[in-house]
């Protein structure tokens, strides 16, 4: 790799992290909307995030638990947003939840 290739590399890499982390942010302003909003229009949701993010992690050989990523994405323990912004799922959104994720 050259060192234009380097730095284009480097600087694609920053950009990505940039956009993720205003994803990460972006969701934790906007608690008002549930995973399952999340998860039934665009198909991943606040614990997908984690979970792809603890992945990372891990094929990295950096040892990180379900637990941690989701404290990393939430912003804080997922019991206390649970508690503070989570509602019940309304008929309608398990209903499109059903229809759109027929095997989940």
């Amino acid at each position: 790799m050259n060192e234009q290739s380097a730095t284009n590399e480097q600087t694609r890499t920053e950009l990505e992290a940039a956009a993720y982390r205003r994803l990460r942010d972006h969701l934790r302003d906007h608690t008002d909307v549930q995973n399952i909003d999340l998860m039934n229009l665009a198909g991943f949701c606040r614990n997908c995030l984690s979970r792809w993010y603890m992945e990372a992690a891990n094929d990295r050989d950096i040892a990180m638990d379900k637990a941690a990523a989701r404290e990393i994405v939430y912003g804080m323990p997922f019991d206390e947003w649970k508690a503070r912004y989570q509602r019940e799922a309304s008929a309608e959104q398990k209903a499109e939840f059903a229809r759109s994720h027929p095997s989940g």
